[in-house]
């Protein structure tokens, strides 16, 4: 018979157990991205650049010719990570760039977290590569798009079934808060719910403002 403890669940993932990869958030990707507009898309990188940040997770960041084609990466994920080295690349699947592939191994997590332009492309071909290579792999979807909603759907889908879990920005930041007694990144999260949180973060303005209610404060 299986005993219950106040153990969190090996697949969940914490500040420490995983590094994050950011993929071709640039203007000409995002020109023909029609499965998410693009204020949501721009509000949900930003979301997930500001939880990494805030609790330190290694994070990789590339582009796909920059100078040549596509563009510069959003200015919502540049201002969060104003000093880090930008990996511009020829390949379409980030895992055939070599540099991408010694910078994993210098961070030496398990687990990896992928978000970027597009899921067909350039989500599907790092991720696969990735499992292959025996790491545990999870795509934020909402911070990712495609050219038509059933190309990121069945792009979803292919990766689903070949093990990537799924989830979304802000499951990606309340994952890595997980106990709200937490008081080193309570303010910090809160703060980034608040800015792009949706309706969530209009919730936590309205219970500070009405009544000054916190979360499990």
């Amino acid at each position: 018979m299986p005993q219950a403890t106040p153990t969190p669940g090996k697949t969940l993932l914490n500040p420490s157990n995983h590094l994050l990869i950011m993929i071709d958030h640039q203007s000409q990707m995002a020109f023909a991205t029609k499965s998410i507009d693009a204020i949501t898309l721009r509000n949900n990188a930003a979301l997930v650049a500001k939880a990494a940040d805030e609790f330190k997770v290694p994070t990789i960041l590339t582009t796909v010719a920059e100078k040549s084609f596509s563009g510069p990466m959003f200015d919502e994920i540049k201002a969060v990570f104003a000093d880090a080295p930008v990996i511009d690349r020829t390949t379409m699947n980030t895992w055939e760039d070599a540099r991408i592939a010694e910078r994993v191994n210098q961070i030496g997590k398990a687990k990896i977290v992928f978000a970027g332009l597009w899921t067909s492309v350039c989500i599907v071909g790092p991720t696969l590569s990735a499992l292959d290579q025996g790491f545990e792999v999870y795509v934020i979807a909402d911070a990712c798009g495609d050219v038509s909603d059933e190309a990121h759907q069945r792009a979803m889908e292919r990766m689903i079934q070949a093990g990537v879990r799924p989830m979304t920005a802000l499951q990606y930041l309340l994952e890595l808060q997980r106990d709200w007694a937490r008081g080193e990144t309570y303010d910090a999260t809160v703060a980034t719910s608040i800015a792009h949180g949706g309706s969530y973060g209009l919730g936590l303005i309205y219970a500070k403002s009405m009544f000054g209610g916190s979360e499990g404060h």
